[in-house]
């Protein structure tokens, strides 16, 4: 802990769980870990397959070592050929092309979500090439690595080599990991990020759905030196056990410029960091999910559980609306000792359609899981504000020649522990410093359009990129201090109550698809998630226990500032205080997709 009397913050003995897992059933030995022990697994599925000649598959997604993987399987499998994917693409230039309608041009941060197909980055003559390679081969084992292996053949086994995309980025950065088809890992971050984002995963995602019920292994590589290997009908069982129970995806942190010291203390991390700023609770294109098989565990994206089962974890309604992507995000943002988030809006729904591809936008909230003196949320404008005037001062910002007085232009409300903020599109925007926001919002994240940053740096030393242009373009000016307080500040409405609870609705704006439930309970309170999926947050209390009323899952154990995934097959659950929070008044805060 830090010395006493350095932390404006009441300070709780941390019982946040950074490693949530889910059991698979039936898993003990369905899970091997190490190159030695992953070789004689397959060795003995190999050998289940009676032809003389056997092509073992070996699909990856990008960012995965498919070198180690190939040298590594190589030593093991004693391959009569081992073939690389990667040869069958087109040449660096040619993908260069292929993409670059979808980079946005020098925008470091934009682009355009992409349409194409992986066999597009590929040549027809090349992949006939490595096809007839496998064809001349009499006996023995074939093995085929890479994104992209299964175009080459379909095999005989197909081992899947998975990674989420949080370990993607930290590759990035650590110039391990290029783009799909480019050896381009010395660029910078952000920029292998953005093609990532706007191709890589879009492009890799479409391979991967149909693939997922074909798998016989999947290949866990995302901790160096402990390589596991799982069966796929395993891991499938895994996903279907996660979408018919409560669950935890696993969080991640990540520092920010105006990152703050809360989460630090909450949440049990480094306190040699300087601060951090963001973590990403529930955001399951980018988080991962931990399936147990007995004493190993592996790591997989939390996204291929909405690829694998979106009915049962969303509901009908919301997936025929959304497909199988996952439309609620929580995330916090901490700013407690840091300092102010840069002044942003968000795309209105035809703009983000018409200029990035994405078909539904970035509407949020701020519910402030706690706040110290001082601590303020910049919400729309102050009445009168001269829209020509505002736009001339922000430009003069970026030159340098004075800073921008948002006090100026914007509304400034002071901020407490559990104040919810709405915020539509559209609004302008910024959580003060002193804050630490849970932040409720549809899950387009990166669409934030930055046209202030308080004059500082970003974390690589250089100004952040600023969007001006597009945030003119959808701020909307009559967002102005009456409306704003009468539409998205502290709107609560109390709905019912029974034993030991009440309900309240707190959000979100009639714009926003997202309804927000808030309840206050000292005893069981009755949920259901009505045919969609539910995404809650402890915010109050130390622990809560999650039942089954009629024991269809196992009792799930959620602590303060954890959020959970109440899947839409789940229907009745029941949430009471547990541990040391009996006897407490505890409180959630719970989202849908209005329907």
């Amino acid at each position: 802990m830090a010395p006493p009397g350095t932390i404006p913050f009441i300070v709780r003995t941390p019982n946040y769980d950074k490693s949530p897992s889910v059991a698979v059933p039936g898993g003990e030995n369905a899970c091997v870990q190490g190159w030695d022990a992953i070789g004689a697994r397959l060795k003995t599925a190999i050998a289940q397959h009676p032809q003389k000649k056997r092509v073992v598959v070996v699909e990856c997604y990008p960012g995965t070592d498919e070198a180690q993987i190939r040298t590594e399987l190589t030593a093991q499998l004693k391959p009569a050929l081992v073939l690389d994917a990667a040869q069958a693409m087109r040449p660096p230039e040619q993908i260069d092309a292929l993409v670059a309608p979808f980079l946005g041009g020098n925008d470091p941060v934009f682009g355009f979500l992409c349409g194409l197909a992986l066999p597009e980055f590929f040549e027809e003559a090349r992949v006939d090439q490595l096809r007839n390679q496998i064809g001349a081969v009499q006996e023995g084992v074939v093995l085929v690595v890479g994104c992209g292996a299964r175009l080459i053949a379909k095999g005989n086994l197909l081992v899947y080599a998975d990674l989420a995309r949080w370990e993607a980025q930290l590759r990035f950065r650590r110039n391990e990991a290029g783009n799909l088809g480019v050896e381009n890992r010395t660029l910078a971050a952000n920029l292998q990020y953005k093609r990532a984002f706007f191709i890589d995963w879009r492009v890799a995602d479409r391979w991967k759905r149909p693939l997922i019920s074909q798998w016989d292994f999947v290949l866990d590589t995302h901790t160096p030196g402990a390589p596991k290997l799982a069966e796929g009908d395993a891991v499938r069982r895994g996903l279907r056990e996660a979408a018919a129970r409560p669950f935890r995806v696993v969080p991640f942190f990540d520092p920010a410029p105006w990152g703050g010291q809360w989460m630090k203390e909450v949440c049990d991390l480094d306190r040699s960091q300087k601060n951090y700023g963001w973590c990403f609770d529930c955001v399951p294109e980018e988080n991962s999910l931990y399936l147990d098989f007995g004493a190993l565990r592996i790591e997989l994206p939390s996204i291929n559980l909405v690829f694998d089962q979106p009915r049962a974890l969303l509901g009908e309604a919301v997936h025929a609306r959304f497909g199988d992507e996952f439309p609620i995000r929580f995330d916090f943002l901490d700013t407690i000792g840091g300092g102010h988030l840069s002044f942003q809006v968000h795309p209105l729904t035809e703009f983000i359609q018409h200029h990035f591809g994405m078909h539904y936008t970035q509407d949020e909230s701020y519910y402030m899981l706690d706040a110290t003196e001082g601590a303020t949320v910049y919400l729309g404008l102050k009445d009168g504000v001269d829209p020509a005037a505002m736009l001339r001062d922000l430009e003069a910002a970026q030159t340098g020649a004075a800073p921008f007085d948002a006090d100026r232009y914007s509304n400034q409300f002071p901020a407490k522990k559990h104040d919810h903020f709405l915020i539509p599109a559209g609004t302008v925007h910024c959580s003060g410093k002193n804050s630490m926001v849970l932040e409720i919002s549809a899950t387009p994240y990166i669409f934030t359009f930055k046209m202030w940053d308080w004059g500082r740096l970003g974390l690589d030393g250089k100004p952040r990129p600023i969007h001006l242009a597009h945030g003119a373009a959808n701020i909307q000016w009559d967002r102005t201090t009456c409306w704003v307080e009468k539409n998205l500040v502290n709107v609560v409405e109390p709905l019912g109550s029974g034993d030991g609870w009440r309900e309240e609705r707190t959000g979100l704006h009639a714009r926003e698809f997202i309804e927000t439930r808030r309840h206050w309970f000292t005893g069981t309170v009755p949920h259901h998630t009505h045919g969609g999926v539910n995404v809650l947050n402890l915010v109050e209390g130390e622990e809560a226990i999650v039942e089954s009323p009629s024991g269809a899952f196992e009792p799930y154990v959620v602590h303060y500032a954890e959020t959970f995934i109440v899947p839409a097959a789940v229907g009745p659950y029941t949430i009471r205080p547990h541990g040391p929070s009996v006897g407490r008044e505890c409180a959630t805060l719970k989202a849908f997709v209005r329907v």
